[in-house]
């Protein structure tokens, strides 16, 4: 997002957070009506024009959301939305992505009322991991030619009964709404969330043999003191990758076979 749109975002979920938090369970509803809106403005060229076209008067805006979606989501959500209609956006499809962000925090809100939000990450990238070793199943629910229904009945078939009811919530809609994002990246910007909701980066560590949880802990320790933030750390294993680490921190790829300022690390998790 551009600088207009990336400030209306942050002054959104500014307003939001009070009422979301204090929904507790509930902004689990909150997420799922989001989503149902981000559904309506994705398929509706002419609504998102009407609800970001700067020279159109905010109550009028405001209004259209009353008429549009004032029957079919809670209050607090057509607030909600009707303030982003009155906020300004670079580019109307940031009007989309900005009702999607605070549809994913609305569920790890919930989550984290019950004290889920580090299982609900952790069951994420569980699921990143099994769809890196099982390729058929990666395949099946990133099939666009299978109907949305079929693929969500896939999710809740392999893993409904084995994650959360917002992880479910969640992974669902990245298999039944990817919005140009890949399974994976859809997925991993979800763990993404989680963690910065915890307070905490996200560093993916993929590495050739399993890491013991002290090993883990280690490179955590010296991530979070690189960083300058406490890190989460997930590990993958890759039999392919020869020695070393490869380390992803948000967007940054540090491949610990290459560069040198790993070495030291590398000689500590051995010891």
């Amino acid at each position: 997002m551009r600088a207009t749109s990336s400030a209306s975002l942050a002054a959104a979920a500014g307003r939001w957070e009070p009422v979301v938090t204090g929904a507790g369970p509930q902004a689990a509803d909150y997420g799922r009506q989001l989503f149902a809106v981000v559904d309506v403005l994705d398929s509706s060229a002419g609504l998102r024009r009407a609800l970001t076209e700067p020279t159109r008067e905010g109550e009028a805006k405001a209004r259209l959301v009353t008429d549009v979606f004032g029957a079919t989501v809670a209050e607090p959500v057509a607030d909600l939305i009707a303030g982003l209609a009155r906020d300004r956006w670079s580019d109307e499809r940031d009007l989309t992505d900005a009702v999607e962000e605070l549809a994913i925090t609305s569920l790890l809100v919930a989550a984290d009322s019950r004290d889920g939000i580090a299982d609900l990450e952790e069951d994420v990238f569980r699921i990143v991991r099994l769809l890196a070793e099982e390729r058929e199943l990666r395949l099946s629910l990133s099939n666009r030619d299978l109907p949305a229904e079929r693929r969500v009945d896939l999710v809740r078939s392999v893993f409904g009964e084995r994650i959360g009811s917002e992880a479910f919530d969640l992974v669902s809609r990245v298999v039944a709404a990817p919005r140009g994002r890949t399974l994976t990246a859809g997925l991993m910007r979800v763990a993404e969330h989680a963690a910065t909701r915890r307070n905490r980066l996200l560093a993916v560590v993929t590495a050739a043999v399993p890491l013991s949880r002290a090993q883990q802990d280690r490179l955590g320790a010296m991530l979070s003191s690189a960083y300058g933030r406490t890190m989460q750390v997930n590990v993958a294993v890759d039999p392919a990758l020869v020695g070393g680490l490869r380390i992803q921190v948000g967007d940054e790829l540090v491949d610990a076979t290459v560069l040198t300022r790993l070495d030291e690390a590398r000689r500590r998790l051995a010891g």
